[in-house]
């Protein structure tokens, strides 16, 4: 697990209760692989809306990066829900414990959910853009445009990638396998699996 800090990549990590105990849980139950994609995928988006001055809450959209894929792993996998759904029922659980409100604990499990949708507008659901934002530019570069080569750089060099490209494609290949209703199917079953492997990120 590499250590945190409270500063990644010039963006500032938000702390207190509820993101130290999702950084714990994602170290503890993702690997080394998904575990930096999650970090990574909260410090995009937050650089993202850094530089277009986009107010957003940071604890709710690091709870929700740092649990968007749990859902992935085998002690939260569900045979019947697609993953980002069972994450974000993962994500009202976590919050619950937390003594998150109902409506906040909803919204934790909808900017899950919808990572895995059609694009959600900034102006809608500022987090959600966010997330959607981050995960994009980290698994398959779509959003890469927007981040300048140093960032990308000392991203990577705090957060390495090892051998992230490949196995999360695995991982919708399983999901895919089992679950062919699911958005991970729609992905895997396109040009997806390439787009990933062609991420500038896989190559440092």
């Amino acid at each position: 697990m590499t250590g945190f800090s409270t500063r990644i990549a010039g963006v500032p990590m938000p702390g207190g209760r509820a993101c130290e105990a999702a950084r714990t849980v994602c170290a503890e139950y993702a690997d080394e692989a998904l575990y930096h994609h999650s970090v990574r995928a909260y410090v995009f988006g937050a650089a993202y809306a850094q530089e277009r001055q986009l107010a957003f809450d940071a604890e709710l959209l690091y709870v929700s990066a740092l649990l968007h894929d749990l859902a992935l792993t085998d002690p939260f996998d569900s045979h019947r829900l697609a993953f980002e759904e069972a994450g974000g029922h993962l994500a009202r659980v976590f919050t619950a414990g937390l003594g998150w409100d109902a409506a906040r604990r909803d919204r934790a499990a909808e900017i899950i959910v919808l990572h895995m949708r059609d694009d959600v507008p900034a102006e809608q659901d500022v987090e959600s853009h966010l997330l959607q934002i981050g995960t994009t530019a980290d698994v398959s570069g779509g959003t890469l445009d927007a981040f300048g080569t140093e960032f990308r750089a000392e991203l990577l060099r705090e957060y390495p990638r090892v051998g992230f490209g490949a196995a999360f494609v695995g991982l919708f290949r399983d999901q895919a396998a089992r679950k062919p209703d699911c958005a991970a199917a729609g992905l895997v079953a396109g040009d997806w699996p390439d787009r990933v492997a062609a991420n500038p990120l896989e190559r440092g």
